[in-house]
This record gives C-alpha cells, sequence and structure tokens, in this order.
C-alpha cells in the first residue's frame, strides 16, 4: 500500500476477510478491501466481482470462484462456507470477496455465523451497497428533501429463488416512498402487480438500472403499470435494481455522464 496517514489492520494467517467488492466500478473498493487483496493468499471470490477489481491482487495468489447466478449450476452456500474453515485451517489468509456490500443481501451472516460457530477468526469490510451507489451513478439519490424521509431495500426472490411472498408487500407500499429492490428483474411483473393492488400508484415512475456503475450501465425509466403489463422486460438485462419512487423523477436534472 501507498504511505498513508494511518495504519490499515495486518491481514494474519488464518484469518477470513468478509469484504465488499462494491457495486462494480473498481474505484469503489474501499481501501480495507485494497489492503486484504493485496495481502490475501487466496481470493474466494463472487460471479458479480469485477475481474478488473482481481487484477489489483498481489502476484501468485490462489483464486477460488464461489459464484452463485440464477438458473445455471452454482456453488452451494454451506460447501462456500466449509471451504473458508478449510482454507483458513490451512493457515492462510482468506479474503471472501463479495459484490456489493457483504452484509446486504451478500448472505456474509451466514459465512461469518459458520466462521465463528469453528473458532475462526474474521473481519467484514463493508462495501458500496448496489441499492446506494447503483442509485446514484444513475442520478438517482436514494432520498431527497420534501420527497422521501425513508427508503426500503427488499430482495426481488426468495431463497427459493421465487418472487418473496413472506414480505408484507402492503406495509412496504404504504410505508416507504422509495422502494429499491434487488435481483427482481425474473419477478417484475409480478412485484409491479402485487404493489398495484396494495394501493400504489400505477402511474408512479420506475428505474431499471441494468450493470450498474459499469461502463455498460443502461437506465430505463418507465412506470409502475407498464412493469406490471410486461411490456419493459425486453429492455434490461440482469443484474439489476428496480426503483419505485418519486426520486427517479429528479434523473431528468441529476444523471451525469459517467467518467469510468
Amino acid at each position: 500500500m501507498e504511505e498513508l496517514p494511518f495504519e490499515l489492520p495486518s491481514f494474519e494467517p488464518g484469518w477470513v476477510w468478509l469484504a465488499g467488492a462494491g457495486p462494480g466500478d473498481p474505484g469503489l473498493i474501499t481501501l480495507h478491501t485494497l489492503n486484504g487483496l493485496r495481502s490475501a493468499d487466496v481470493i474466494v471470490y463472487d460471479a458479480l466481482v469485477n475481474p478488473k477489481i482481481l487484477e489489483l491482487a498481489k502476484g501468485g495468489v490462489r483464486l477460488e470462484y464461489a459464484g452463485k447466478r440464477g438458473g445455471r449450476p452454482s456453488a452451494k452456500q454451506p460447501d462456500i462456507s466449509r471451504r473458508l474453515v478449510e482454507l483458513a485451517g490451512e493457515g492462510l489468509r482468506v479474503l471472501r470477496l463479495k459484490g456489493g456490500d457483504p452484509f446486504v443481501f451478500g448472505r456474509g451472516a451466514e459465512e461469518a455465523s459458520v466462521l465463528a460457530e469453528a473458532r475462526v477468526p474474521f473481519r467484514v469490510l463493508p462495501g458500496i451497497t448496489a441499492g446506494i451507489g447503483g442509485l446514484a451513478y444513475a442520478g438517482i439519490p436514494a432520498t431527497a428533501r420534501d420527497i422521501n424521509s425513508a427508503v426500503t431495500f427488499i430482495t426481488g426472490h426468495s431463497a427459493t429463488g421465487e418472487m418473496p411472498e413472506s414480505l408484507d408487500w402492503k406495509s412496504l407500499a404504504g410505508g416507504s416512498p422509495v422502494l429499491v429492490i434487488y435481483m427482481g428483474l425474473k419477478h417484475l411483473v409480478k412485484i409491479a402487480t402485487r404493489l398495484i393492488e396494495v394501493g400504489r400508484d400505477p402511474n408512479e415512475p420506475v428505474a431499471i438500472i441494468s450493470k450498474a456503475t459499469l461502463p455498460e450501465q443502461k437506465v430505463l425509466e418507465t412506470t409502475l403499470d407498464d412493469c406490471a403489463s410486461g411490456s419493459v422486460q425486453d429492455g434490461a438485462q440482469p443484474p439489476t435494481l428496480i426503483v419505485v419512487g418519486q426520486v427517479v423523477d429528479l434523473r431528468a436534472d441529476l444523471k451525469w455522464p459517467m467518467q469510468l
């Protein structure tokens, strides 16, 4: 690391660092995660980690892919957690690198629990979650004075891959002016229909952000009613964020050209 006016923690052998890689743009990783990349002996990384971030790792580091993508053969979560314990038991410095923030829809808590049970020392390195960074790169503020004093992050699918029926959609629709839905493209018609059924305005603005913060980022502005009709799915490619609320209208003035 370049000389800094403060010390970063030392990555000791036998430790696991659960690190957030941010939403995609390599410039959005933290100094702690960069320190982990440059110190780790092995990096266990997810599907949404930008390959350019892995290029920041020290020479000779071992890379182990542990990505999970819907509809494709994927590593099982218990196997990933056990692998972290195994690698730490070999005395390696293990960086578990996740897209976004490990504790925001990243299953980092599950992995940390397994490590704690196995008495493996670990550190959590927060990252910029897509629901914040992705919105900012799309020119959409998560909160704006006179529009919303609350924002709710929602997962667009359950552990089984279906629309999360356990959520209290009526309370979410009535209690939060802005909804940010992760991984919801597959169930967008169902989600939009449910929100309208429980009281959201069919004309409420919606933004669908594809590949947030990357050079290929696309933003589709539409309405809840159009989402419910199924007329917008072909215009978006995963991974996506779906933003529901009046903050989307601010994009007309706040969108900015990304310099990535």
